[in-house]
């Protein structure tokens, strides 16, 4: 699988209200966004199928979407992958889960690792890809995990060949070292706020 330079995150907990939420959505996918993940740490499981549901009639298949955490949500709502954290379901019940395909593509599925004992452990899994961070200091999450810099980009591109997404604290000043560390793609959460479409193609622009 080959990863877009921008992997865009959208979270409720970002927006006033869901609709904000939903024309950040259609501005990214506008912008030529074509990876998307719905994260939401906060809401009930109906309103995020709710949520999620709405979301994938609105990219009406531009976009691939990516439901964080919730295998159960990721079938139900027809996302096209799931990405796991280290406390939520192994790689290998997320896999089964999910089944290898949906609509006759591989349905994707990603792991966050934060250090390289974790990130050695996930490129053994039924992992697509791996996410490693954080990068840079983040306010994304209540209690990070410690900051990795670029020296620890670099070391988790020697321990993979998986495609690596780097997420923490990136934004357009910092992107491109990102990129130059090793990594596939940035992750990318606060930087794409609050115009999102303009913001999108501003990093689409310096990732090339």
């Amino acid at each position: 699988m080959q990863l877009p330079r921008l992997y865009a995150i959208v979270d409720p907990s970002c927006f006033p209200h869901a609709e904000a939420m939903f024309c950040a959505a259609e501005e990214l996918a506008g912008a030529g966004c074509t990876l998307l993940q719905y994260r939401n740490k906060s809401g009930n499981a109906g309103r995020m199928l709710e949520e999620a549901r709405e979301l994938k009639w609105r990219m009406g298949g531009r976009v691939t979407l990516i439901m964080n955490d919730r295998a159960d949500l990721c079938l139900a709502a027809g996302f096209d992958g799931l990405h796991v954290g280290q406390d939520d379901l192994s790689p290998k019940s997320a896999r089964l889960i999910l089944g290898e395909e949906f609509h006759g593509k591989r349905r994707w599925l990603g792991v966050s690792t934060h250090n390289p004992e974790q990130l050695a452990e996930a490129d053994e899994s039924a992992a697509d890809y791996l996410a490693i961070g954080p990068v840079f200091a983040t306010m994304s999450k209540k209690n990070p995990d410690p900051v990795i810099g670029l020296d620890g980009v670099g070391r988790a591109r020697q321990l993979t060949r998986k495609p690596l997404v780097a997420i923490g604290g990136i934004t357009r000043a910092n992107a491109v070292s990102v990129i130059q560390a090793g990594a596939d793609a940035v992750a990318v959460i606060s930087d794409l706020l609050p115009a999102a479409g303009k913001s999108a193609e501003e990093f689409l622009r310096i990732l090339g």
